[in-house]
């Protein structure tokens, strides 16, 4: 039975030929899954990781772009772009924890990409996880704080809440 870093890997794979411009490779993804041994629930596992990283390709590609430091995204080699992507979509869509998407992503660029690409990878995936998660508290205290103007222009007056 496969494993979820083997579907991982095939995913990369679905994810390389589509960059390629082979945009019908989804119709294709049973065939190529079970060609790597992807079988069952890491089939389903893999079909969607890859569809949902095509769904939202446009904001997974726009995230990466805003954590490039003096890159340009077009020079950047195909494999570490599926990499990232994949990890990206786990990290920012699917919900995936941010720490074991980044080490499984790290794991990849070391069998697939050259021998830079693990550093970078982790890089841009660390700062795409970290953006996230600061953005959500962020988020959250700027909603209260909007939320408690709300309420105090409404209001007349409001007495003062008693804590015990």
């Amino acid at each position: 039975m496969a494993t979820r870093h083997q579907a991982r890997s095939a995913v990369i794979g679905l994810l390389y030929a589509y960059d390629l411009g082979n945009e019908n490779i989804a119709k294709f993804s049973d065939e190529i899954l079970e060609e790597s041994k992807i079988r069952n629930k890491q089939r389903a596992f893999s079909n969607a990781l890859f569809r949902g990283t095509i769904e939202h390709l446009s904001r997974i590609d726009e995230e990466i772009i805003l954590h490039l430091k003096e890159w340009d995204y077009e020079s950047i080699g195909k494999v570490e772009k599926a990499i990232m992507r994949l990890g990206a979509y786990e990290i920012l869509i699917a919900g995936t924890d941010r720490a074991i998407i980044i080490n499984e992503a790290v794991e990849l660029a070391k069998e697939l990409a050259d021998e830079k690409s693990p550093k970078f990878i982790n890089g841009v995936l660390d700062a795409v996880g970290k953006k996230e998660t600061q953005t959500a508290p962020e988020q959250e205290a700027e909603k209260t704080k909007a939320e408690k103007t709300e309420d105090t222009a409404s209001a007349p007056t409001k007495e003062p809440l008693q804590q015990s």
